[in-house]
């Protein structure tokens, strides 16, 4: 198979791990579209149930409001008595960490991932090279902090010539698999908008999978392909949250829609003029209204059976 990644991790074609997808050998768009469906098909079906939730990517169209809703989500689990880690897994848009009251940047999880050149540059860290490691393992600066919130990033794209954000996904799908998260934490995760994070596999290791929407088409048509492709990544716990609401008939128009396409609405946050403000001046968000509607949203998330 060469340097073929398989999706469900066999080692070569037909060994124990192996459950003859075909994805190794297909050689038309059509063979691997139908050997895609049996991994997604096989992964659904073999999603671990009544896990706790430990690691939340938060997803959506571009423009929904995912980093807003990260901040919200994050000072509702401070409250409740996490320690949040928060990753900025979003390789284009800046913000979250002045949201969050971060006040330095730490440095990328690329460059503490990365592996040896051509040559022969030693990485920043070994992590790279174990199977898991611990918060306390990550170098202090790759890690900035207020309070209890840890805040990580994966990176920007900075420059024209600066090449494709490969290396960055890689970087957020290895920390997602292999930190381990213990009693008491959460990890946050602001993707990327769209889907493109899933062909990449970084939501894979995730237990849970939260879209945020907007009162628009194309928000509620992207949630449904996120949800589709993390049910069929074996993610269990997935959802929706409904953002910038401006009435109540917005709200029950976009609930019924997302019904209508069998995704669970777990919460709402409301427009918050506040919010935008604090948004466009790149401020600390501190509107308690609207973490109050993420303390709900959480609440939603830990019932049993969600």
């Amino acid at each position: 198979m060469g340097l073929f990644h398989c999706p469900i991790g066999a080692a070569y074609y037909d060994d124990d791990g192996c459950i003859d997808c075909g994805l190794c050998y297909a050689k038309t768009p059509e063979e691997r579209m139908e050997a895609a469906r049996k991994i997604r098909d096989y992964m659904k079906a073999h999603a671990p149930r009544n896990t706790r939730v430990s690691k939340i990517a938060v997803c959506g169209k571009g423009g929904s409001g995912k980093t807003t809703a990260v901040t919200l989500l994050t000072l509702a689990f401070k409250e409740a008595g996490y320690k949040a880690i928060v990753i900025d897994a979003d390789e284009s848009n800046p913000g979250l960490g002045r949201m969050l009251g971060i006040g330095s940047e730490p440095r990328a999880l690329s460059e503490l991932l990365a592996q040896p050149g051509p040559s022969g540059n030693v990485p920043t860290s070994l992590l790279s090279k174990r199977d898991r490691f611990l918060m306390e393992d990550i170098p202090h600066e790759f890690v900035s902090a207020a309070g209890d919130i840890r805040f990580m990033e994966v990176g920007k794209i900075l420059d024209p010539f600066q090449g494709c954000a490969c290396s960055m996904a890689e970087s957020a799908r290895e920390i997602v698999e292999k930190l381990t998260i213990s009693d008491g934490e959460v990890l946050i995760l602001d993707m990327e908008a769209g889907v493109e994070s899933f062909g990449r596999g970084v939501e894979r290791h995730a237990d849970t999978v939260l879209v945020i929407v907007e009162p628009s088409f194309e928000s509620i048509v992207v949630a449904e392909r996120i949800i589709q492709m993390a049910q069929g990544m074996g993610i269990g716990r997935t959802g929706a949250v409904l953002n910038k609401m401006a009435s109540v008939e917005m709200r029950s128009r976009t609930t019924q829609e997302l019904e209508k396409r069998g995704i669970k609405v777990l919460g709402i946050l409301n427009y918050s003029a506040e919010l935008a403000e604090a948004a466009f001046d790149g401020k600390r968000v501190k509107s308690r209204a609207s973490t109050d509607e993420a303390k709900a949203v959480i609440e939603s998330l830990m019932k049993p059976g969600t």
